[in-house]
């Protein structure tokens, strides 16, 4: 692998393999360190750091579109010389991690309470070593440019410190809290959840409605509910304070069936009267709204349950049974008692735990939280400022907004062993709670050594949303903190938008001042042919590995790319890959015909200088236009419609075009069209390469490194840039209408069954003089690419009797085929041709006499309408005129 050559005799072998291609470039790229950025201070640097994969399995096809589309932008960033950093990392994903771990103990018949919470530990370490790496291997395959010697695990040395520190500051701004509220109970794991792990799901339930009598014994108020076993901790009955139906009993009490509780009638704004009968249960520990319609009423909290879900002491004669046992005992009870006197279905999102799928418990326990409105109140002012992040799509700004401007206060531990320790310690001695970056074996209030560390272990969030700056060395200032941060885009779904996205602006803007990143690049999920979402359940799921194994990276990767709208979901078809695994073929077949076209060629052998052909002049022309709507595309995030340029400009006009007309000069005996033509050959496929090296790094790179080049890898070279003075538009007009009557002649054969092969008379009637002089010049590409036995082309010129014919602009089509087609035949067909010119004839007349079109238009548009309106009509006339001859 030269970094050139000086003459080139490189050839390709006949098929492309990307497995050898695949195992070739990524260590080479790896070896010569092309993806590690440097902090160059000529260049601007351009960061993204991934979103770190869960130690837990193997990535799945949603990994693989979000950190292709990382890529993409990386690779394009470096080549437009940034100093590209696009760092790796995971995340050590606490329940979920843990949860695997455990069940891997399960099969060996022990449990993690058996190991003790050390030896626990080591297993659980052992586990990220092993499944690490298993995604780097993943990575590699997918060809990520990851700089791989700034790779970061949430729990190593440096981030750990980072959590302490973050801990630390917010616990002693008050913004850390120890307290008793209701949070999210998984009873199978039994820990807290955050609010990411709880999946909701429809479920078919039941309304039970109850009358609790009166304690003075005159009548009774009706309360309905879809948990009756929770009644057993109500400790009020609430109505509206404007609710007239019940205002005459608002400071009485009621007997709470079962237990025999006298418990009080409330008001409250928070009930809605119009609900139900406007009268609610409230059971403070065992639901957030009624928690805080009990502290503000000063209600007793009772719990009746405990962390597996089994009814407690509190339960009385339910106590030890499971809380859905409990529910089917009470229903039958209370119906006996008379207090159940209806119960109807109920159809409602209930709570699952993602991980155990457990019915999630609102449970009131002791737990950390973040007190989450002053930090809300500072994302809310950056998303008001200048220097607001931008969303793209902008619509999930909204999103984004309307979940902070609602936030709730943080609940951050868990009851898992896995995670960062909770930095706090509790005094036996005088019952100090003491919070320290380092370990404590010293009160400081009372200097006794009976301290015990808090067991529990932070939310997995807690220390992904510092991963953009912590990432970086925080809390030391850092060369890389100082020269990369703030990052530039973060890529990712647009079901974390609240728990990370906003999260990590907290974070960024408390700790370092600054946003975290310029841009949020919001991307959909992947769901299966029929768009149903992929799950283990329905079996649908698709592994990128074997979609890798089967048919490569490049054309993985070039399918997730370009069926990628930002924001939209997008379905995964295997047609689509197999395409576009078709579509490197069709690269690697067109540059294994340059090669063998360019013997004894080097890179200083390209000189551009030389007469130009009217082809080379037109692709040239399209390559401009290729690069400038590639880079905007690019620039725009659009990786769908960038690659569908890239595609038709390379399938199109390079390999359909191009190459066919190339092999004249190629082939033919003058010396100086020929080495032009190879001059243009190899810069259309150089710059070409290089748009397309992101998206299909190892195809590109495999055929580049063959090329006469300069330089190392395509992975450095520079990206691509519009030249005005390769621009040819007369060249284009010419090349347009030559492919036309081209496609008409090619069209008119297969319609009549006549062979390329076989000899036809072509005549072409010239529209103006700028037409004749263009068919002139490209008479020898016609009677290459037409076959004609004869070929007739006049400004003045009879349309023959019995032939078909052909419109295009600038040009009338002759083909006279007496014996060899049916004129009633001919006849429909222009007929057909005529129906759908003057449908475009009407739209374009309604557009044009529509006010509002003119009133908003711009007068480009407007013009270029008025133009395929002229175009339109011309074709449209000369179709009648060729009807009224066949019929004379």
């Amino acid at each position: 692998m030269q970094a050139q050559s000086d003459s080139h005799d490189q050839q390709l072998p006949k098929n492309y393999d990307p497995k050898a291609a695949e195992a070739k470039w990524y260590p080479y790229w790896i070896r010569n360190l092309f993806f590690q950025a440097e902090r160059d201070p000529d260049k601007r640097p351009f960061t993204i750091v991934i979103p770190p994969p869960n130690v837990t399995g193997k990535l799945h096809l949603g990994h693989a579109l979000d950190t292709t589309l990382q890529d993409i932008i990386t690779r394009a960033k470096r080549m437009q010389g940034y100093s590209a950093l696009f760092l790796p990392g995971m995340d050590h994903a606490g329940i979920a991690t843990q949860a695997k771990v455990e069940a891997n103990l399960r099969e060996e018949g022990i449990s993690r309470h058996d190991l003790g919470r050390e030896k626990f530990l080591e297993k659980v370490w052992e586990w990220k070593h092993v499944y690490a790496q298993h995604i780097r291997e993943q990575w590699e395959k997918l060809g990520l440019a990851l700089d791989y010697s700034r790779e970061r695990f949430t729990m190593d040395e440096g981030l750990s410190r980072a959590v302490r520190e973050v801990f630390v500051r917010l616990y002693e701004k008050g913004l850390i809290y120890r307290g008793k509220r209701i949070i999210n109970w998984d009873p199978v794991a039994r820990t807290a959840l955050s609010d990411i792990e709880v999946i909701y799901k429809e479920v078919k339930g039941a309304l039970h409605h109850m009358r609790y009598p009166l304690s003075d014994g005159i009548g009774y108020i009706e309360v309905a509910t879809t948990r009756p076993e929770t009644m057993l901790g109500d400790t009020a009955v609430a109505v509206h304070p404007d609710d007239e139906r019940y205002r005459h009993l608002v400071g009485k009490t009621v007997i709470l069936p079962i237990v025999g509780r006298e418990i009080p009638i409330v008001a409250d704004d928070y009930v809605d009267p119009e609900f139900g009968s406007g009268a609610v249960k409230i059971t403070p520990a065992h639901d957030p709204n009624d928690f805080e319609l009990g502290l503000r009423h000063n209600l007793p909290q009772i719990i009746v349950m405990d962390e597996t879900g089994t009814m407690n002491e509190n339960a009385g004669v339910y106590q030890g049974l499971d809380r859905f046992a409990c529910r089917k005992q009470i229903i039958r009870d209370l119906t006996e008692q008379g207090v159940m006197f209806k119960i109807e279905e109920h159809i409602h999102q209930v709570g699952h735990s993602e991980r155990s799928d457990a019915v999630v418990e609102p449970y009131l326990s002791t737990q950390w939280f973040v007190k989450m409105q002053p930090l809300a109140d500072a994302a809310l002012a950056n998303a008001a400022s200048d220097e607001s992040v931008k969303f793209v799509p902008e619509r999930f700004k909204n999103t984004y907004l309307r979940w902070i401007e609602n936030i709730r206060d943080w609940c951050i531990s868990r009851q898992l062993w896995w995670g960062h320790r909770i930095p706090a310690w509790y005094c036996g001695d005088c019952g100090s709670e003491i919070v320290s970056r380092t370990d404590v074996s010293e009160c400081p209030n009372c200097h006794g050594h009976d301290l015990k560390q808090d067991e529990d272990v932070l939310d997995t969030w807690f220390s992904s949303a510092l991963w953009p700056f912590s990432t970086l060395g925080w809390p030391d200032e850092t060369e890389d903190l100082k020269y990369f941060y703030p990052t530039n885009v973060l890529v990712t779904g647009y079901d974390i938008i609240f728990f990370w996205v906003a999260r990590m602006i907290f974070s960024g803007l408390e700790f370092t001042g600054q946003k975290p990143f310029d841009t949020v690049l919001i991307h959909g999920i992947i769901r299966d042919s029929e768009g149903r979402k992929m799950s283990k359940s329905l079996g649908n799921g698709v592994d990128p590995m074997e979609v890798i194994e089967k048919y490569g990276a490049d054309a993985l990767r070039f399918t997730l790319a370009t069926g990628n709208s930002p924001g939209n979901d997008q379905r995964f078809y295997w047609e689509k890959v197999e395409s576009n695994r078709n579509f490197a073929n069709k690269i690697w077949n067109a540059s294994r015909f340059a090669l063998m076209n360019l013997q004894g060629f080097a890179h200083q052998d390209i000189d551009l200088s030389g007469e130009l052909s009217t082809p080379d002049k037109w692709i040239l022309t399209r390559l401009q236009a290729t690069i400038s709507d590639v880079t905007r595309l690019m620039d725009a995030y659009e990786f769908g419609e960038a690659g569908r340029v890239l595609y038709n400009f390379i399938w199109d006009d390079l390999c359909d075009w191009y190459i066919e007309m190339a092999k004249l000069p190629l082939y033919g005996t003058d010396v100086a069209a020929k080495r032009t033509t190879q001059s243009v050959l190899v810069t259309v496929l150089d710059q070409t390469l290089r748009l397309l090296h992101p998206f299909m790094p190892f195809i590109t790179e495999e055929i580049w490194q063959a090329l006469p080049h300069e330089g190392d890898s395509i992975t450095v070279a520079p990206w691509p840039k519009a030249d005005e003075g390769r621009s040819f538009p007369e060249a284009e007009a010419e090349m347009t209408l030559l492919m036309d009557v081209i496609r008409s002649v090619r069209n008119i054969r297969a319609e009549v069954n006549v062979p390329m092969s076989k000899k036809i008379e072509l005549l072409i009637k010239a529209g103006d003089t700028v037409s004749l002089e263009r068919l002139k010049r490209g008479e020898e590409f016609l009677v290459r690419f037409c076959n004609p036995e004869k070929l007739v082309i006049e400004q003045e010129l009879d349309a023959p009797e019995k032939a078909m014919s052909a419109v295009v602009t600038g040009a009338e089509l002759f083909l006279p085929l007496a014996g060899l087609i049916d004129l009633d035949q001919e006849r429909k067909r222009l007929e057909k041709e005529l129906a759908t010119l003057r449908a475009e004839v009407e739209r374009i007349e309604k557009k044009l006499n529509n006010p509002g079109f003119i009133a908003k238009a711009p007068a480009k548009v407007i013009e270029e309408e008025k133009v395929k309106m002229a175009d339109y009509i011309d074709k449209r006339d000369k179709v009648v005129a060729r009807l009224a001859e066949l019929e004379a």
